[in-house]
C-alpha cells in the first residue's frame, strides 16, 4: 500500500472535526486558528514497541495510550487539548492491525474533541510519535516549579494500577478474573485527567502527571521548586483490586513506585485548599492528600502510621539512553 493511500485510508478523514482547523490532512502543512485570549501547549511523546507498549500488546490499546499520554501532559499544565499530529513507523502494513489502531486513536479523539491534523508515515520499527497540542489562558498554566513548603500534596484516582496490570500482562503476578481485568484495562487504556487539569488552573500551586510512578515524578516538582516532601504511605489511594492482587505490602510498593497510572499529583497551599472540592466537583474524579511539602530540599520522608517507611526498591522509571 502507497503512503498515501495509507494516509487516505485510515488517518485522513475518521474522528472528530473543529471548526479552529483551517487546512488538516492533505497539505503540507495543517492550518489552524489559536482563540483570542488563549496561549498554545505543546507536547511529544514518543512509544516504542517493547519499550513503552508490550510487542503483543492490541493495536487499539496501543493508539489509545499513545493519545493518553500526550494529553495527559497537557492536563498537568492545565491545557484544554485540541489538535494532534502523529508519525508512525511500521515494519509492514498489516490493514487488521491498521484498522484497530485507527479505532483506538479515534475514540479518545473524539472523546475529548481533538482533530487528527497530520503526520507522517515510513517503514521501520513499531514506534509512535505523537504531538499534542492545546489551549490556556495567560497566566494559568501549571508548572513544577511553583510548590512552596506548608502546600499540600494531592493525587488523584488511584497508583499503583498500570503497574500490577502490566505485571499481570508479562506473567509475573496472578490474579482473579475480575481484579485482572481492572487492572489490565488500567495498564491499556490510562485515563487522561484534562477536566481535572483544566478545574486545578486556579487552585494548585504546582502540577504534573504520573508517568514514570509516584515518587519519581512528585521528585520532579520538588527539584523544580527545591522543596522537600513527607509522605503518609498509609493515606495512599491505592484500590481494592491492587489489594487483592499483590497484597498490602507490596501494594504500597506499586502505588509509589510503579509507572503508566498517568494521574496527576498537585500541590495545594492552606488558602486554597477549602476550594479544592468546589474545583472538582463538577469532574467526578476525586482527589486524595498523601502528605505536605516541606522546606528540606530534595528530602522525601515517608511515613506508616507516623513510623519511618524503608522503601527497598528502586523510585519509579528512569529513561536511559
Amino acid at each position: 500500500m502507497k503512503e498515501f493511500d495509507l494516509i487516505g485510508r485510515y488517518f485522513k478523514n475518521g474522528g472528530h472535526q473543529r471548526r479552529d482547523v483551517l487546512v488538516g490532512i492533505g497539505d503540507d502543512c495543517a492550518i489552524t486558528a489559536v482563540p483570542e485570549n488563549q496561549q498554545l501547549a505543546i507536547t511529544t511523546d514518543t512509544l516504542v514497541s517493547g519499550v513503552h507498549f508490550l510487542e503483543d500488546a492490541p493495536a487499539r490499546s496501543v493508539a489509545y495510550k499513545a493519545v493518553a499520554v500526550n494529553l495527559s501532559d497537557l492536563a498537568a499544565m492545565g491545557a484544554e487539548p485540541a489538535w494532534i499530529s502523529l508519525s508512525l513507523s511500521m515494519s509492514t502494513v498489516d490493514e487488521g492491525w491498521l484498522e484497530e489502531f485507527a479505532s483506538g486513536l479515534y475514540e479518545l479523539t473524539r472523546y475529548y474533541s481533538v482533530q487528527l491534523i497530520g503526520g507522517d508515515t515510513v517503514r521501520g520499527p513499531l514506534a509512535m510519535t505523537i504531538t499534542a497540542q492545546g489551549f490556556i489562558p495567560p497566566d494559568t498554566a501549571l508548572k513544577r516549579s511553583t510548590a512552596k513548603p506548608g502546600d499540600w500534596i494531592y493525587v488523584t484516582g488511584t497508583t499503583g494500577d498500570a503497574g500490577a496490570g502490566l505485571a499481570l500482562l508479562k506473567g509475573e503476578r496472578q490474579a482473579k478474573d475480575a481484579d485482572r481485568e481492572y487492572l489490565v484495562k488500567r495498564h491499556l487504556y490510562p485515563t487522561p485527567r484534562v477536566a481535572v487539569g483544566t478545574a486545578l488552573r486556579r487552585t494548585a500551586s504546582s502540577c504534573i502527571d504520573i508517568s514514570d510512578g509516584l515518587l519519581a515524578d512528585l521528585s520532579h516538582i520538588l527539584h523544580a521548586s527545591e522543596c522537600g516532601a513527607t509522605i503518609h504511605v498509609d493515606r495512599l489511594p491505592i484500590s481494592s483490586q491492587l489489594f487483592n492482587c499483590v497484597g498490602a505490602k507490596d501494594a504500597y510498593r506499586f502505588a509509589l513506585t510503579a509507572g503508566d497510572d498517568y494521574e496527576l499529583v498537585f500541590t495545594v497551599n492552606e488558602e486554597q485548599r477549602g476550594n479544592l472540592e468546589t474545583s472538582l466537583a463538577s469532574t467526578g474524579v476525586k482527589a486524595t492528600c498523601i502528605g505536605q511539602v516541606t522546606g528540606h530540599s530534595g528530602k522525601v520522608d515517608l511515613k506508616l502510621y507516623d513510623n519511618v517507611y524503608p522503601l527497598e526498591s528502586t523510585v519509579g522509571y528512569e529513561h536511559e539512553f
